[in-house]
């Protein structure tokens, strides 16, 4: 199978290239860079190339702690996000042989934050705060026409906090908590859906190949935790306490209301229909997934 990916080299693009390769596919990125593979601007001028899947996981960090949340930073998350997907979906649309799939990797930031309420893949959203709206706009901008989609089938999967060595959020979380400073965001209660960077590898590689996966698939894992689980469990892999809780103001103060938002709010999000299509994880439960990314 030909791959063309959206955003390669980032973290999930990086671990996905890789999964790919390992099983004889081959893969082409689109970057900005002319040497990394094909520009975002060649598409537009000379189209398409050749391809069995295009996938999507471009977009900034939007919980990167070495950026303050402004209007720039903002307009940032939102292009990165929507342009580079329209610019693939027009290029599919105009190609003489469509890809047989088109993937895009968006978020669970979709579903509204809530302690009680459970969501699956058929659960309403898109229309509570910045980051519901903009899945709910970065999805819409993925839709093909019915004619194109008519040969093309469309999945999208829903991301939650992807968890792996060498980027994601746990990047951020390891030092503190090796230092002894770990500790809960906020209150600890609210829902942290999670996955292993290989399952959602695994889940976009499973979105390509499988004939029958269409549509929206959860791309979280399904063992359920909340900010307090999470934070005990990744203590223990480490063998740190975890006695210093980060109070909701001060996270508010370092990243911003907009930012804080999704580290002290959460969604129960459960993988139904990703389950119901076939696809088998390897790190469904939280101890093994952190046990086998601090080893």
């Amino acid at each position: 199978m030909r791959v063309l990916i959206g955003g390669g080299s980032g973290f999930v693009g990086g671990a996905l290239t890789h999964l790919l390769r390992s099983k004889g596919h081959e893969v082409q990125h689109v970057s900005r860079d002319p040497r990394a593979g094909v520009t975002w601007a060649q598409l537009v001028s000379k189209g398409l190339p050749t391809c069995d899947a295009v996938v999507n996981v471009a977009g900034a960090n939007v919980l990167s702690p070495l950026r303050r949340w402004d209007a720039e930073y903002e307009a940032e998350v939102q292009s990165s996000r929507l342009e580079t997907t329209r610019t693939l979906r027009d290029a599919i649309i105009r190609a003489r042989s469509p890809p047989h799939a088109w993937v895009l990797l968006t978020g669970v930031g979709y579903y509204r934050p809530s302690l009680s309420q459970e969501y699956n893949e058929e659960s309403a959203g898109g229309d509570f705060e910045f980051m519901s709206r903009l899945v709910r706009d970065w999805e819409g901008a993925a839709r093909l026409p019915e004619e194109t989609g008519r040969s093309v089938r469309q999945v999208v999967v829903r991301s939650g906090v992807v968890l792996g060595k060498n980027g994601g959020a746990l990047k951020w979380m390891l030092w503190p908590f090796r230092l002894g400073l770990g500790g809960s965001l906020g209150s600890g209660r609210q829902p942290f859906p999670w996955i292993h960077v290989d399952d959602l590898s695994g889940i976009l590689l499973h979105a390509m190949e499988g004939s029958t996966v269409h549509g929206i698939l959860n791309g979280v894992a399904p063992c359920l935790s909340t900010n307090a689980e999470f934070v005990g469990t990744l203590a223990r892999c480490l063998g740190r306490p975890a006695l210093l809780p980060v109070p909701g103001g001060v996270l508010q103060a370092l990243l911003g209301p907009q930012r804080a938002s999704m580290l002290l709010e959460g969604q129960w999000v459960v993988p139904q229909r990703t389950l119901e299509s076939g696809y088998r994880y390897h790190f469904p439960q939280l101890a093994a997934a952190l046990k086998d990314l601090v080893s």
